[in-house]
C-alpha cells in the first residue's frame, strides 16, 4: 500500500520500521515540529520519527496544524491509500481522516475503551490495572472513539512504564501489519459503551510521591512515571527520582524514614526505594546513593521543590 505515517514519539518507530519492511511504501512521514533540545535547549531537536524517517530516505513533514486548506490538500495529493496514526500528537480534521482512499487507522496503547487519551499506559499502572494492550482502529472524529480491528492484551505485573512502552510499541507494530495484510477480513467492532475511561496527559506535579495512603499505591507512581519524569521525594531541598522501589511489611509516620536503608512509611506499609537518582547525577542503587548522601532514620521528608 501507498502509506501516510503520522507519529512523534519512539513509541510510533517501531510501526514506522514495520511499515517499511513489510513492502509498504511509506509516501510521508507526519510528525511534530523539531523541539529545543540539546546542550542548554539551544538546538532544535527531531523527533524520533523525523530521524527514524530521514535516515530511510522518506519525506517528513512536520506542520504545526492541519486546519489549514493548503495542508490538507497537501496531505490529500499524497493519494495514499491509507494513513496509520501512532501518538501523533494533533488533532485530524475531518478532511485529513477522509483524505486516504481508505481512511486513517490508529495504533493506541490500551484495550479500548479503557484509557481512552493521551496517556493510557502511565494511567493503566496508575489505576493498578492487572493487563493492558493494544488496539488498531479505525480512526473517527471522537477521542478514541472509533471501530476496533484488532487487539492484543499483556500483563503489566510490575513493569515500569518505559519497559510496558517498548513492549506495546513492538507487539503493537507486529499487530498493526498483521492488520493491514488482512484489512478486508477484518470486520470493525463499535467500541463498548461502558468501560469508558480518559488517559488525560501528564501532569509532573502527579509524580510526587505520596506516602499517606497504602505503599503499593506509591510503589506505582514509581513505575508509571520511571524512566520520565520520574517520581520524587524531596530532602533539604533536594529533589531524589525513585526509578525503582518495593513495598515492604513496616510501619511508622508516613513520609519518615524508619531504617538505614531508606525505607519509607506510608499510610499502610512501607515502600522501600531500591533505584534514585539525585539531580545532575547518574541514577544508583539506594545502599551506594545513602554511603554518599546520608538520609538518617527518624527523618521527615519535606515538601520540597514542586
Amino acid at each position: 500500500m501507498r502509506i501516510i505515517f503520522m507519529g512523534t514519539p519512539e513509541f510510533a518507530v517501531p510501526a514506522l520500521i514495520a511499515l517499511v519492511e513489510a513492502g509498504h511504501e511509506v509516501v510521508a512521514a507526519y510528525t511534530q515540529p523539531p523541539r529545543p533540545g540539546g546542550r542548554r535547549g539551544r538546538e532544535l531537536t527531531p523527533s524520533p520519527v523525523q530521524r527514524e524517517a530521514e535516515a530511510r530516505g522518506i519525506a517528513v513533514r512536520h506542520p504545526v496544524s492541519l486546519k489549514s486548506a493548503d495542508e490538507q490538500a497537501a496531505f490529500a495529493a499524497l493519494a495514499a491509500d491509507i494513513a496509520v496514526v501512532a501518538a501523533y500528537g494533533l488533532i485530524l480534521p475531518q478532511a485529513i481522516l477522509d483524505g486516504t482512499r481508505l481512511g486513517c487507522l490508529n495504533i493506541h496503547a490500551s484495550i479500548l475503551p479503557r484509557w481512552r487519551g493521551a496517556a493510557p499506559i502511565q494511567r493503566a499502572i496508575l489505576a493498578g490495572d492487572p493487563t493492558t494492550g493494544v488496539t488498531i482502529m479505525r480512526m473517527e472524529a471522537g477521542l478514541d472513539t472509533g471501530p476496533m480491528l484488532a487487539t492484543l492484551r499483556t500483563p503489566i505485573a510490575r513493569k515500569t512504564a518505559g519497559e510496558l512502552t517498548g513492549e506495546l510499541a513492538t507487539r503493537g507494530a507486529v499487530l498493526l501489519i498483521d492488520t493491514l495484510r488482512h484489512l478486508a477480513l477484518h470486520r470493525p467492532i463499535a467500541q463498548p459503551e461502558e468501560g469508558v475511561t480518559y488517559a488525560r496527559k501528564i501532569d509532573k506535579a502527579e509524580a510526587r510521591l505520596d506516602f499517606s495512603g497504602e505503599a503499593a499505591q506509591a510503589e506505582r507512581q514509581v513505575r508509571a512515571f520511571a524512566p520520565a519524569p520520574g517520581a520524587f521525594f524531596a530532602f533539604e531541598g533536594e529533589r531524589y527520582k525513585v526509578l525503582a522501589a518495593e513495598v515492604v511489611e513496616a510501619s511508622g509516620e508516613p513520609g519518615t524514614v524508619i531504617d538505614d536503608r531508606l525505607t519509607i512509611a506510608c499510610g499502610s506499609r512501607a515502600l522501600r526505594p531500591t533505584l534514585v537518582q539525585r539531580a545532575g547525577r547518574p541514577a544508583m542503587a539506594s545502599e551506594a546513593m545513602l554511603r554518599g548522601k546520608p538520609i538518617p532514620a527518624g527523618t521527615r521528608l519535606d515538601a520540597g521543590p514542586a
